[in-house]
């Protein structure tokens, strides 16, 4: 669905303050908080490098800005989802409360770690009081897999004795 899509008046899902805005980018999904009258919440990586390499800025990162924007000017030619996954397991808090915690953090630098404290763990923070991201579980699963997998690939004695030292 793109954001065109989304704004007129035949689109049946229009977004509702506090919403949460998963927005597919290529290789990854960012996450923003629907504010209303068009806006959402979102953080950015803090540093010098242009934004169409966010992902990979992203990666290097450990401050982020909290910004305020058009929901149009986050998506760009992406596409995006209304989609508030969590509602079952953790109850949202109140809507005014949700708008007035996002409202305080405005404009404040924040820390930012890919893995526990990313795009989703800031935006889950705000509607249910409780930071969560599945992108960022997947990814801790995958890197403990891949270091059993070298792990045993060294116990069993499969990788030369230069590659064990790598690792």
């Amino acid at each position: 669905m793109s954001v065109k899509d989304c704004f007129s008046l035949t689109y049946p899902h229009n977004p509702h303050p506090g919403d949460l805005i998963e927005v597919f980018r290529p290789c990854y999904q960012h996450w923003a908080l629907y504010l209303g009258d068009g806006y959402v919440i979102n953080i950015v990586p803090v540093d010098g490098i242009r934004s169409s390499f966010t992902s990979a800025k992203s990666v290097f990162s450990t401050k982020a800005l909290v910004k305020m924007q058009l929901l149009k000017d986050v998506v760009g030619n992406d596409t995006y989802r209304i989609n508030n996954k969590y509602d079952t397991t953790y109850p949202p808090l109140p809507v005014e409360e949700v708008i007035q915690r996002s409202e305080f953090v405005i404009g404040q630098e924040v820390a930012y770690d890919l893995l526990v404290n990313n795009c989703e763990h800031f935006v889950t923070l705000l509607r249910y009081g409780e930071g969560v991201s599945e992108q960022a579980n997947r990814a801790i699963g995958t890197i403990g897999l891949v270091a059993a997998g070298i792990d045993i690939f060294t116990f069993l004695g499969l990788l030369p004795k230069g590659q064990r030292t790598k690792y």
